[in-house]
């Protein structure tokens, strides 16, 4: 049967780029499928005046040449007559790819087709990692494989219309269907610099002291008074438990009096050693119509303590103003001015197209990574030219692998389900692309702490395309700085924090949280961090602070998703150049229990006033 369809291949004027790969490749298609050798051959034709290609039959398409035959087989067993019953186990097993035709239907020697599907397993594997290893029955449509709605528009943060547009495509139409038109022009490659100062692989963790809690609360508000002081805008902090009857500066860390959840009223400042010992005073908020707090935050407060035994606030300041004294550095303003300039024009030119998605990539009630085959797919016809992957890859809340009922470790699954068909999308969309992984603290395959090193990942083929960074991390990518982080602080902060809003005011929850992260310059805050974080103080201190704000800001939580343009620095500065803006995204979870969850696209040009970003269900 090869012979046949390469003669099929040779009569249509095809030259196949690998004959014995594709030909193998072909067979196996055939024998899944019930195809002969001339509509295996139409089909092709069918998708490569899809995609635009030549005469010429490359083995890199072969992959996605199989996810559009997977798609026709569904659409041919949904459109069957009401009257005819087809068994569910019988679909399963044409899908499957494990159905054997006893009638011998192709007529293909009973040598040829056992050799067939000997090979199946790995060049399916190869192909699309679509293999199913887990000797699980394969139900004919799963629920998110029943879905009626793809690729919906949610959310669009766009200050003019985009020209490539999301539209919802439906189980009844081909999303094949005039694909010359929709599909963008080859992208190019973006420069990219990864952040390697976070742990490093194979690192010691999870053997800090109680002197390494200490250096790094104590360094976390101690850089805080050094900035405050070296902005010029405020004088040397002073002792707050020291009465006083003028008004006075002073610095410290939100802390709770007593265990549980902060409350306004038992509210406490620690001051650092330097000024105060460490000294704990309780904080009156009161006199204050508006204020965002929560434990771990490091403030400054203006107000007077008359007695010693409460800091009357006035003022919070919960930011670090980003002007520089002019008074004290008068030889460095005019350098500053200068880099800002060039700093700007050299934004004016800065593009970036990427799509993000968090974890996790494969439904409850099974362990296909439909959702994640289902995205690379729409990255193949958006051609983005960064793809950010956020964990859990093997989730270790999914439900079959707490069962512990699964044949394969966790290396396999993550090896077989996340980075065959990471390196299929890489093959496919050629030396353009570049893929971006980090893990979770929930991830089952590797290290459970945080901050948390890369993972320890060689495709050697793909290596300067498919990369992973630590968690948090940050990148930077066509002079765009990217930061992630992968625990869910959002939703952390969100239970932590107690606000009072003015009369009238807008409640902007899910703006000021994510303010909170750039404000403190961390990607950890809080403090004492949540029971299921397994915060390393050893660690903490370089990986989770910041020193400037990121051009996006990737939050994944379970939190509402969103996108937003976050600006700071409007209350301290009248001049518009020191204001900074940053694009802020909670992509949601790719997959929602059985069905499918959100992704972002975002389109970064120059500054976040210019781009254009949305959040899609999937």
């Amino acid at each position: 049967m090869e012979d046949e369809i390469k003669e099929e291949f040779t009569k249509k004027g095809l030259t196949l780029d690998d004959d014995e790969e594709i030909l193998q490749k072909c067979l196996t298609f055939c024998i899944q499928y019930k195809l002969s050798a001339s509509d295996l051959v139409s089909s092709w034709e069918a998708y490569s005046l899809n995609w635009s290609l030549d005469l010429k039959v490359p083995s890199s398409h072969m992959g996605a040449f199989l996810e559009q035959l997977q798609n026709e087989q569904k659409d041919k067993i949904r459109e069957k007559d009401l009257g005819l019953h087809l068994y569910s186990n019988d679909v399963a097993m044409i899908l499957d790819g494990n159905y054997e035709d006893n009638e011998g239907i192709l007529e293909t020697p009973t040598d040829t087709r056992t050799l067939a599907h000997d090979k199946l397993s790995d060049s399916s594997q190869k192909t699309n990692g679509s293999k199913f290893t887990f000797e699980k029955p394969l139900e004919s449509v799963t629920p998110f494989g029943s879905r009626r709605s793809k690729f919906v528009v949610q959310a669009i943060l766009s200050q003019q219309p985009s020209t490539q547009s999301i539209k919802v495509e439906e189980d009844n139409e081909n999303p094949e269907d005039d694909d010359i038109i929709k599909r963008p022009q080859p992208i190019q490659k973006c420069s990219l610099q990864i952040n390697k100062s976070q742990p490093e692989p194979g690192c010691r963790f999870m053997y800090d002291r109680i002197e390494d809690k200490f250096n790094f609360l104590e360094n976390c508000i101690k850089k805080r008074t050094t900035a405050y002081v070296s902005s010029g805008r405020y004088e040397e902090p002073v002792d707050p438990s020291v009465a006083s009857q003028k008004s006075i500066f002073a610095v410290g860390m939100i802390c709770c009096e007593e265990e549980g959840r902060l409350k306004e009223k038992p509210v406490l400042l620690q001051s650092s050693v330097e000024h105060s010992g460490g000294q704990r005073v309780r904080l009156d908020l009161q006199n204050l119509n508006n204020f965002s707090i929560f434990p771990g935050q490091v403030v400054a407060i203006q107000g007077h303590n008359p007695s010693g035994h409460c800091l009357v606030a006035s003022k919070i300041i919960d930011h670090v103003p980003f002007s520089v004294s002019t008074s004290q550095y008068p030889s460095k303003r005019q350098a500053l001015d200068n880099d800002r300039q060039l700093t700007n024009s050299s934004q004016a030119t800065t593009e970036l197209s990427l799509i993000v998605a968090a974890g996790p990539f494969t439904t409850s009630d099974n362990l296909l990574f439909e959702p994640l085959t289902e995205l690379l797919a729409y990255a193949r016809r958006k051609q983005p030219q960064l793809l950010v992957l956020l964990g859990p890859f093997v989730d270790s809340d999914h439900p079959e692998l707490r069962k512990g009922i699964i044949d394969q470790t966790f290396d396999e699954i993550f090896r077989l389900g996340i980075i065959a068909k990471l390196q299929d999308y890489v093959e496919y969309m050629g030396s353009t692309a570049n893929v971006i992984l980090m893990p979770s603290i929930r991830d089952a395959n590797h290290d459970f702490v945080f901050p948390q090193p890369a993972f320890e990942i060689r495709p050697t083929d793909f290596s300067n395309q498919i990369h992973s960074i630590s968690n948090p991390g940050m990148f930077c990518a066509n002079q765009v700085n990217v930061a992630c982080c992968t625990v869910d602080i959002l939703k952390h902060l969100s239970a932590e924090e107690i606000c009072r809003n003015p009369p009238g005011g807008s409640k902007q929850r899910l703006t000021n949280l994510a303010k909170h992260i750039l404000n403190q310059h961390s990607f950890y805050p809080l403090y004492p961090p949540a029971e299921d974080v397994p915060l390393d103080f050893s660690l903490a201190n370089k990986a989770l602070q910041f020193s400037s704000i990121p051009d996006i800001l990737i939050l994944p939580s379970d939190l509402t998703h969103f996108v937003k343009v976050l600006s700071f620095g409007e209350e301290e500065n009248d001049d518009e150049e020191q204001v900074k803006k940053c694009i802020c995204v909670n992509p949601g979870r790719l997959a929602r229990g059985e069905g499918g969850g959100f992704f972002v696209e975002i389109n970064y040009s120059g500054n976040p006033d210019s781009s254009s970003a949305s959040v899609i269900r999937i």
